[in-house]
């Protein structure tokens, strides 16, 4: 029996693993929705695109697998934007389904509902990869394109556009067959050469970035044959959380990085050597690395940042599980952990005593909402948290604060790390800036009944901006945007919410928060 490419399209996306998908349907989209009928895959509506591909962005992030967002074309595709730069940035699979006007209006701009001069052109500045779906008997090989993008190589947002004609041609549902497999698997000469130099060195070191996520485990086995310390960057915290070897601290830290330069064979898993992760302040001090071993499922990738000494193109779960098995483990004399230790001491007494306090604020989280999950926006809560916060678990502390930057994330992203993730507590930390950026989305939590913990850091506007503009001689202009009663405006919603002064009373309200079982907002006014 034929059906229509829309439909089609939410079956193939089934067999993908796709449980849920982001979007606010419109006139351009509809024949999609018809597929969703009787589907298992949940519809989630946010209040704005944006919002849409910063969930399905948190999502990714939570679960491992692309967030899928479903648009229509020209806003709301535009207003996806943002979301997929950040999603690039990080390396985060994203996939945007877009509907677009029939392929002979292409270019004409005669001024039909919602045109563009060229959708696809625009969104391919952005998407590793975007293509419109010109015939119906071409979706299976698009969406397994699609896919192979995503997760070959190094991810990031992969665009989809289908004409309106296009998706409602009757085409046949193609029979299910296994996926192509993607995961790359490491040479045996380089994982061989790697785990000489790893065993001879006397004082090897592992940094660990956002691609090492999905190999935690075999990474702290690696750690402790080898008695590396290893060092996190913010989108790998909670790798080896707690752990005696976990330094959870910045690379741009002068602590941490005296111990990268001491280091006589560096393996970096996952990490592109980014600027926001390894020279923060922009002094262009980052060390030289003996003998450095970089571990990418991207090629192109490995030539960015750091040129290694040994380049292994692999999937990193694969390249580090071979690893563990080459080595020669060391005879533990504890010094790798006493490296480590040393490292997280001298980095947090490196960090400013404001900077101390607002780490604080996320222990007092981590210790009220043990194993919990913090989702942040650009506030100075979540500044202070990316040069240092021991993180507890894979996948438990991320933002955009890094990379692309991009404010207004949070409050999104956790709704959608939360949905791909319930069993996990999330709080969300965002500042009273941040939360105007997606204010409505409050709505989405209690719409979708998910038990986000909103922590509002109101200090009075753009502080750290501010802080920036005096410090070089700058009359502070644009940096105290009013904010609404946020107890009043998440109360409007449905949405239980409490303010406190300072941080006296957070582990209290916590409690109270995770005891509704239902999104909850605290609003913390900070002197």
């Amino acid at each position: 029996m034929k059906r229509t490419v829309g439909e089609v399209l939410i079956t193939l996306l089934e067999r993908r693993g796709v449980d849920t998908i982001f979007g606010i349907p419109g006139v351009h989209t509809v024949e999609m929705y018809r597929g969703l009928d009787g589907s298992p895959i949940r519809h989630i509506t946010p209040r704005h695109e944006q919002s849409a591909g910063f969930m399905a962005d948190g999502y990714a992030r939570a679960t491992g697998k692309p967030g899928v967002c479903l648009l229509i074309t020209g806003p709301g595709v535009t207003n996806a934007i943002t979301p997929m730069a950040q999603a690039r940035a990080d390396s985060i699979p994203m996939l945007v389904i877009s509907g677009v006007n029939r392929a002979e209006t292409f270019g004409q701009e005669e001024g039909f509902l919602h045109e563009l001069p060229d959708q696809q052109a625009m969104m391919a500045q952005v998407a590793v990869l975007s293509q419109t779906l010109h015939r119906g008997e071409d979706l299976e090989r698009v969406v397994d394109r699609a896919f192979a993008a995503m997760t070959t190589g190094r991810p990031g947002p992969v665009h989809i556009e289908v004409p309106l004609d296009v998706m409602k041609q009757q085409i046949e549902t193609p029979p299910e067959r296994a996926a192509v497999e993607t995961r790359r698997s490491p040479d045996a000469g380089e994982i061989s050469d790697a785990a000489a130099r790893l065993s001879a060195a006397k004082r090897p070191m592992i940094l660990a970035g956002g691609g090492a996520v999905g190999a935690a485990e075999a990474i702290r086995s690696l750690a402790e044959a080898l008695d590396a310390p290893v060092v996190t960057t913010t989108n790998a915290r909670g790798v080896l959380g707690g752990h005696p070897l976990c330094i959870p601290a910045s690379p741009s830290l002068p602590s941490v990085r005296q111990l990268m330069a001491e280091a006589d064979a560096v393996l970096a898993i996952g990490t592109q050597f980014g600027r926001t992760d390894y020279d923060m302040y922009e002094d262009g001090k980052a060390p030289a690395l003996s003998d450095l071993i970089r571990v990418d499922c991207d090629a192109v990738q490995i030539t960015r940042g750091r040129l290694p000494d040994l380049a292994i193109v692999s999937d990193a779960h694969a390249a580090v599980s071979a690893l563990v098995e080459a080595v020669t483990p060391r005879a533990s004399e504890a010094a790798g952990a006493w490296l480590a230790e040393t490292a997280r001491k001298d980095a947090l007494a490196e960090l400013s005593a404001e900077y101390l306090s607002h780490i604080d604020v996320i222990d007092t989280i981590t210790k009220a909402l043990p194993d919990s999950r913090i989702v942040g926006d650009s506030t100075q809560v979540i500044y202070a948290g990316n040069m240092y916060a021991d993180i507890s678990q894979p996948r438990g502390w991320f933002n955009a604060a890094t990379g692309y930057g991009a404010l207004g994330y949070g409050p999104s992203a956790a709704i959608g790390a939360a949905l791909g993730g319930a069993a996990t507590p999330t709080v969300c930390i965002t500042g009273d800036g941040g939360l105007q950026f997606c204010l409505s989305e409050l709505g989405t939590a209690v719409d979708e009944e998910t038990p986000v913990i909103f922590v509002v850091w109101n200090n009075h506007g753009y502080q750290e901006i501010e802080r920036y503009m005096v410090d070089n001689q700058i009359v502070p202009e644009g940096v105290k945007p009013s904010a609404p009663d946020f107890v009043a405006v998440a109360r409007a919603y449905g949405m239980a919410a409490e303010r406190i002064e300072g941080e006296a009373g957070l582990a209290d309200a916590l409690a109270r928060a995770a005891a509704t079982g239902k999104s909850y907002l605290i609003e913390m006014i900070v002197p």
